[in-house]
């Protein structure tokens, strides 16, 4: 089990960082979503998110909505049913398709009851109050709604963090570095289905894991670059740990042909 320090709760929590740097615009987390493009198996989660709302009518709520992934593939898909997108954070909002309003998860600006479903897809971690975000999702989603969460498991991309704090010991003069941070540990697949199970009775956890192959270091050293935003957190001067971790890259993939990321993603689908 993570133990997550007071400083990595409030780094990854911070309203200033979500809405001043980390999700000010979509680049970071573009660059995150797309290492997965050399995961296998691949998974469509916007497609599995789709499947999952398939009795679902009337309105669907995409809470922390981020750059509009989700709520493009329920247009394209799901024609038929009103999607509002939420978020912290205004300046990520501004590609995503209309309506759009900015909005707390842990204060949501609808009436209790008035959503047929509501998503939450790789964002209750970065709630400071996750218990109260949850009682305000399961506030507004309608009594057979139903709730749609998505997060990774606490051992998800262990080869990235390994690499990390190998580069980072190497900057620092030593075995090893800090651990980075981590933006899932809060609310892992592991601690999903109890957080979830104080306001919902019934929860289906669906479990994505999966291997990602690179076989130059850009893309990993993209993914390691959109944490940018939480550089003073990591208590290593952050452009020469990225330089590190490229040559220790470099020097693996030359011996070995690619580097390899045990991935494990998963979403929960929730109703009273």
């Amino acid at each position: 089990m993570i133990r997550l320090s007071a400083e990595h709760d409030a780094a990854v929590t911070n309203r200033a960082i979500l809405t001043g740097s980390a999700y000010n615009n979509e680049h970071a987390l573009a660059a995150r979503q797309s290492l997965y493009r050399w995961q296998q198996p691949r998974y469509d989660l916007p497609g599995l998110v789709v499947d999952r709302l398939g009795d679902v009518r009337g309105t669907v709520v995409d809470v922390g909505c981020g750059n509009g992934k989700f709520i493009r593939r329920l247009n394209q898909d799901r024609p038929d049913l009103r999607v509002l997108g939420l978020d912290v954070s205004p300046g990520i909002l501004a590609g995503v398709p209309r309506p759009v309003g900015v909005a707390d998860a842990e204060r949501l600006p609808l009436r209790s009851g008035s959503v047929d479903a509501v998503l939450a897809l790789h964002m209750l971690y970065h709630a400071a109050d996750i218990p109260q975000a949850i009682h305000e999702l399961s506030r507004v989603v309608t009594g057979r709604g139903v709730l749609i969460a998505s997060t990774n498991s606490e051992y998800d991309k262990a080869e990235l963090d390994d690499l990390w704090q190998r580069a980072a010991g190497d900057v620092l003069g030593r075995e090893r570095g800090p651990a980075r941070i981590s933006l899932s540990a809060r609310f892992s697949l592991e601690k999903a289905p109890a957080l979830l199970g104080e306001a919902f009775s019934t929860l289906e956890t669906i479990k994505l894991p999966g291997t990602i192959t690179v076989r130059t270091p850009e893309p990993v050293i993209a993914h390691m670059q959109s944490y940018r935003a939480w550089a003073d957190q990591h208590e290593v001067p952050f452009e020469a740990t990225i330089e590190r971790a490229h040559a220790i890259l470099v020097r693996h993939i030359d011996r070995h042909g690619a580097f390899e990321i045990n991935a494990l993603g998963g979403i929960l689908v929730c109703s009273r």
